[in-house]
């Protein structure tokens, strides 16, 4: 099966970004108008969040229509309110019996310390990211849409941090049943490649003296830092301003815990591939969407899910550019 790596690969999803390069933030919608069973997994301790607690199990809604991830911190949180708006003007919801309500989840990364922090995505942004959104075809990676103002290794604050993007991957698990993913790392922590263990991208050294990418002393090693007596006093005054946001996509057949699960296993991608991760200064989230088109292990769906999970974030370092003076992670890393 020829896929193009993107969580477009998903038939009935829909991806599109919206962002403002100026203010360095943005927003990306997931649309799944036909409804999707939804699922969520958030493990951080500073989550920016919206409509999180319909997706658990015993709870009413089973559907949901979107999702969408946003900067802007919790003013972005605005932009779910233009997805209700798109959605609402073509019909669909869920049924009241006197509205549609349109269910769209959604969650934040702070990116106000990069751009202009008196501009952040609004609903309006999130109304064009759904005008803006394809499917059954590739979708940009790097510093657009909700990857637009994202950095990672951010202990020693803005200044010694990288810059990030959005990044997708998807694999084709057997019998016609498809696994995707799409990550914004927007973490404290540094971004490891796990076959070699090195950092490919995070906190840079604060010594004194020209540093070169690529040189053994370029990276400070977030891990080591925080055991420092340097790190200790950060850490007392440190702001919770990160978070790792994704939305892992199937068309397998599962139920609501089914796709919680999932949304579970997904988050040992993150681990996988960041250090570290889960912090109380991280709202690290990821949300699940399954179409119901084929029959599959649950096991085996939730098991790539981390895998997806992993590369994409790789990618997101990857594809990103250079932005608000943060460099990025070298091309052909």
């Amino acid at each position: 099966m020829q896929l193009n790596n993107c969580l477009t690969d998903i038939s009935g999803i829909k991806v599109g970004h919206a962002q403002n390069q100026e203010a360095l933030t943005g927003c990306t919608v997931v649309l799944c108008e036909g409804g999707a069973v939804g699922g969520v997994a958030q493990y951080g301790g500073a989550p920016g969040t919206r409509e999180t607690d319909l997706l658990r199990p015993m709870h009413l809604v089973q559907k949901i229509h979107a999702v969408i991830l946003s900067g802007g911190s919790a003013f972005g949180l605005d932009t779910a309110s233009g997805v209700m708006r798109y959605l609402k003007e073509k019909g669909i919801g869920f049924n009241t019996g006197v509205a549609r309500i349109p269910i769209v989840p959604a969650a934040v990364i702070f990116d106000l310390s990069i751009g202009n922090p008196a501009i952040y995505p609004d609903a309006e942004m999130g109304y064009q990211a759904c005008l803006n959104a394809i499917e059954k075809a590739p979708v940009e990676e790097g510093n657009v849409g909700v990857g637009c103002g994202a950095t990672v290794g951010n202990i020693f604050g803005p200044s010694g941090a990288m810059k990030s993007g959005v990044g997708f991957a998807s694999t084709e698990i057997g019998h016609g049943v498809i696994v995707a993913a799409m990550i914004v790392p927007n973490a404290f922590g540094d971004i490891i490649d796990p076959p070699s263990g090195k950092i490919i991208a995070g906190a840079r050294s604060i010594q004194k003296g020209p540093l070169r990418l690529g040189s053994s002393d370029y990276f400070a090693d977030t891990l080591q830092v925080m055991k420092s007596f340097t790190g200790e006093q950060i850490l007392k005054f440190t702001q919770s301003k990160n978070t790792v946001l994704g939305v892992i996509a199937t068309n397998a057949k599962l139920s609501k815990e089914g796709v919680n699960k999932v949304a579970q296993m997904a988050q040992d991608g993150l681990a996988r591939t960041i250090r570290p991760a889960h912090t109380m200064l991280d709202g690290d989230t990821i949300f699940a969407l399954a179409t119901g088109k084929r029959k599959a292990d649950i096991n085996l769906v939730g098991a790539f899910a981390a895998e997806v999970t992993a590369k994409a974030i790789l990618r997101a370092v990857r594809t990103a550019k250079p932005a608000g003076g943060l460099p990025c992670a070298p091309q052909n890393d």
